[in-house]
């Protein structure tokens, strides 16, 4: 059976069968892996190492220690409180940031300035905005790590250091995040409520919320997602929490017990997911 090539109506000439971008992505490919491959070789990239048996059984054998995860009373009881604590760590942190970030990012966003309605912004209200993004890029370019040895030596040793480092990086991220949300979204309900004689509050919680709450609370429990396992990383420079006991069980090369916390890590991102698909659901 013969199959005719289609042909072009007008002209009745065949339609090119080479894609005409095809020239283009090749080209961004190979540049893309010119540029990849200095990157591997300044960082040492080489993932066979892994598989020298000198590298190899260690592995194995520690991994192996994994199962079955340790889940006697004593440790458990000890897991819930650790637990307990990680959350409480990242929800407190979490809130330092949100009373941080949200009138930052406010005094950030450009649709909210009075001056900016009739076409550019004053010089004064330019200058505290272009001041408040410096303080959010300061905020969120110190790693929450930097800020917990920073409060440990401040503060001691405990849960304090690691709330504080996270309220000031995320409070920098939330900020940042937020002011982009709200300035990408359409404005005009915004701008006419305060052409009308309305408030800057009034236009935000009546112009500007409605139309990304859902993505505003999306972020924020991904936000808090991720402050629970920055907790989990700073109790390794003894901010507490699950943190500082897998740090101990990991020098005593107990792998049963770091298994149950590393369960005990997918179940609360697992949570975080849920929470943040019911929040979005109910803002629908």
């Amino acid at each position: 059976m013969t199959h005719a090539v289609a042909t072009d109506a007008s002209t009745g000439t065949r339609p090119a069968l080479r894609d005409p971008a095809r020239a283009g992505r090749v080209f961004w490919l190979l540049a893309g892996l010119a540029l990849l491959w200095p990157t591997l070789v300044l960082t040492e990239f080489k993932p066979w190492v892994l598989m020298e048996p000198g590298a190899l059984k260690p592995a194995l054998n520690f991994v192996g220690n994994f199962f079955p995860p340790r889940t006697d009373a004593d440790f458990l009881r000890l897991l819930l409180r650790e637990t307990w604590r990680t959350v409480a760590i990242a929800t407190a942190g979490l809130t330092l940031a949100l009373l941080l970030a949200i009138p930052l990012s406010l005094l950030s966003v450009r649709v909210l300035s009075l001056s900016a309605l009739t076409g550019r912004m004053a010089f004064v209200p330019a200058v505290l905005r272009q001041c408040v993004r410096w303080t959010l890029t300061v905020l969120r370019s110190v790693p929450e790590l930097v800020w917990a040895l920073v409060f440990v030596r401040v503060v001691g040793l405990g849960p304090t250091s690691g709330v504080l480092a996270i309220a000031l990086t995320y409070g920098g991220m939330l900020g940042k995040v937020y002011a982009d949300i709200l300035e990408s979204g359409d404005d005009h309900a915004t701008a006419s409520l305060m052409r009308n004689g309305s408030g800057r509050l009034q236009a935000f919680f009546y112009g500007l919320l409605p139309q990304n709450a859902g993505e505003l609370t999306s972020y924020t429990v991904y936000r808090w997602e991720c402050a629970i396992r920055s907790s989990a990383v700073l109790g390794f420079v003894g901010a507490g929490g699950l943190g500082q006991l897998m740090d101990s069980s990991m020098k005593m090369f107990n792998g049963s017990e770091v298994a149950s916390i590393l369960l005990v890590f997918m179940a609360l991102v697992w949570l975080a997911d849920r929470m943040s698909a019911a929040l979005r659901k109910g803002l629908a």
